[in-house]
């Protein structure tokens, strides 16, 4: 069994605010519901997660959850920060699923997936990616930031698997690589020259990445190759949203 940390304190942007002055990212609504209410639906539809803790503004979440398997937590100054108020707040026994509080499409069938995807290699930090045909696939015309790696085109995810024991040895480490997640050039930059040249090459593969990631941060991490775009869609700019809506109107 698994418990699980919901990351909702990220300020709705400028580019959102046109659509919805929600302050918070993850409140603005979706079909008369807050974006962080379908996250926090989905993983309590996963019969291997027990319990959820959701990092954010207390007060206006008060309005949206009431379920004793749901714990929240006053956010912080940012991602690391809150998975640390979390995890003050948890006493987990096994590795802890995070995910951000911005993917309305995240289903149990998606989370279910990822924790079996996981359950095959031994590691401390699990990371999923998706290919760019199964996005175009399943959402065409989504807009997403890609990495050309060996084995094909990638987008990243925003659900996570965690030993809860390491994270504090990696949290400034975890800052660089969060901060320059969605910019590939200048995450190479972090990880070295090697990996600049590689990835204009075009001939990173996946297990040079898990490696050098692992090595970066002090912990053994693993990549995941997910069939399920929702854990990577996210809510971020206004098509982003749009999107989103649409698709929760086909399900009306």
């Amino acid at each position: 069994m698994y418990d699980a940390i919901v990351l909702a304190g990220g300020i709705n942007s400028e580019q959102l605010r046109q659509y919805s002055r929600a302050e918070y990212e993850a409140l603005i609504e979706i079909g008369g519901k807050p974006m962080v209410s379908f996250v926090v639906d989905a993983l309590l539809n996963v019969a291997e997660i027990r319990n959820v803790v959701v990092v954010g503004p207390r007060s206006e979440l008060n309005r949206y959850f009431d379920n004793d398997r749901v714990k929240l937590v006053e956010n912080g100054d940012g991602i690391m920060e809150n998975v640390l108020l979390a995890l003050a707040n948890m006493q987990p026994t096994e590795r802890v699923v995070v995910a951000t509080g911005d993917i309305p499409l995240l289903t149990p069938e998606a989370v279910r997936d990822f924790i079996d995807c996981c359950a095959r290699f031994d590691a401390d930090f699990y990371y999923p990616i998706v290919a760019k045909e199964e996005n175009e696939k399943n959402y065409p015309g989504m807009r997403r930031t890609y990495v050309r790696l060996r084995e094909g085109v990638f987008t990243g995810g925003n659900i996570f698997l965690v030993n809860p024991q390491v994270v504090k040895q990696c949290v400034e480490a975890a800052k660089g690589i969060i901060a320059y997640r969605k910019q590939p050039v200048q995450l190479c930059r972090i990880l070295g020259f090697k990996f600049i040249l590689q990835y204009f090459l075009g001939t990173l593969t996946l297990p040079e990445v898990a490696k050098r990631v692992s090595e970066i941060l002090t912990l053994r991490g693993a990549v995941v190759v997910s069939t399920y775009p929702e854990v990577g869609i996210d809510v971020d700019k206004p098509s982003d949203l749009d999107l989103v809506r649409s698709r929760f109107a086909l399900r009306a």
